[in-house]
């Protein structure tokens, strides 16, 4: 438990950020321009991050460490997904709806906001 809340103190607060960041209603404009080599220089990124996540915390508790891990893995396969498919992840993201994309990171934004709260949280007292 202990490994999960430094991680999860870690990539909490950096997901929810990253998504304040890209939110359409704070910069619009910010994906109008995405060409496929910066694409697939985020999915290298995303892949490593997600990569080190899985090797650091590979946990499938019924509990909210399960975010931790699946966020690992997300990143890992998005990251590959940006990797070798950069062009046709381009031509997708343009021809999604900003509703949807909204919708897709406020549910993000609400995990990121509960692996937080549960990083940063009181201490679970063991029980007997």
């Amino acid at each position: 438990m202990a490994n999960s809340r430094r991680l999860g103190g870690l990539l909490g607060p950096a997901i929810g950020v990253i998504l304040l960041s890209e939110f359409p209603l704070i910069q619009p404009h910010l994906y109008d321009d995405q060409i496929p080599p910066v694409i697939y220089l985020s999915g290298i990124i995303m892949f490593v991050a997600g990569l080190a996540l899985v090797r650091a915390h590979n946990v499938w508790e019924k509990n909210w460490t399960v975010l931790i891990t699946l966020a690992g893995w997300f990143l890992l396969l998005l990251g590959l997904v940006r990797m070798f498919a950069a062009s046709q992840y381009q031509q997708a993201i343009q021809g999604a709806s900003s509703i949807a994309f909204m919708v897709l990171e406020g549910c993000l934004f609400l995990v990121a906001l509960t692996i937080t709260l549960k990083a940063y949280g009181p201490a679970p007292t063991p029980t007997e």
